[in-house]
């Protein structure tokens, strides 16, 4: 299983938020690229990055952080928040970004996604599917970073595009996103048990190495951490211990 490190940018800086809550961030780092760089020294192949602004208000404003570390971390890099249009996955692929991470289009606007993933492969292409768990128990999918509610539920959105082949998805459970409360288990274990061929990153709530081992064990292929990287309760000689034992 991949560990991915998470940055979260906001107004240049590396923040994170509780619960997806935007009046309650913690503020890591004003210089985002020594974060990057120090990522970098993990044993890990992948960053994930999110513009917050951009997420918020669908206009990136974070673009030369992103395209610094993109540059020089060596890692392959995927980038969400604020993509909305054809012409920022073309223009980000080609200054060296992995993957684009859509989210809040790839609800909205389910056959544009659908016409990127064919025209850019679906190795280009990262569904974010940000979940809230009903009373009823359906994880309900969210969009424009975290604060509006769809009727669009998780496996409805990945039975559609299926159908063009997608396979990336980057599942959040909104409730545990820096809370450090866990990983929804239960959640990634039944979009495994429905889809075990789908290249699942499963994000929020990791607090430490057991919980990335827990998730190893339900073969996710992927999980974030973010916060828990960030202040040492995963340190690097346990990413490497856990990528040998692999």
């Amino acid at each position: 299983m991949k560990i991915i490190p998470a940055i979260d940018l906001k107004d240049g800086k590396c923040v994170r938020l509780f619960k997806g809550d935007f009046s309650r961030t913690t503020e890591y780092s004003n210089d985002p690229a020594s974060v990057g760089r120090r990522f970098s020294q993990l044993a890990v192949q992948d960053l994930h990055i999110v513009d917050l602004d951009g997420a918020r208000t669908g206009t990136q404003t974070n673009q030369s952080i992103v395209a610094e570390i993109a540059a020089h971390s060596g890692l392959d890099v995927q980038l969400g928040g604020g993509i909305r249009d054809r012409d920022s996955i073309h223009t980000w692929l080609a200054a060296g970004v992995s993957r684009c991470v859509v989210g809040s289009i790839a609800i909205n606007q389910p056959d544009r996604v659908k016409e990127w993933i064919l025209e850019f492969g679906a190795d280009a292409i990262v569904l974010a599917l940000d979940v809230k768990i009903n009373a009823s128990g359906i994880p309900m999918l969210t969009t424009h970073g975290w604060t509006e509610d769809s009727t669009v539920n998780l496996w409805d959105c990945i039975e559609d595009y299926r159908e063009v082949g997608a396979h990336h998805v980057l599942c959040t459970d909104v409730a545990r996103d820096g809370a450090m409360a866990g990983p929804n288990s239960d959640l990634y274990a039944d979009i495994m048990s429905r889809y075990p061929d789908l290249l699942l990153q499963a994000s929020g709530g990791v607090r430490n190495i057991a919980d990335l081992q827990q998730l190893r064990d339900m073969n996710v292929p992927a999980a974030i951490s973010g916060r828990a990287l960030l202040d040492g309760e995963i340190t690097e000689s346990e990413v490497a211990s856990f990528r040998q034992s692999a």
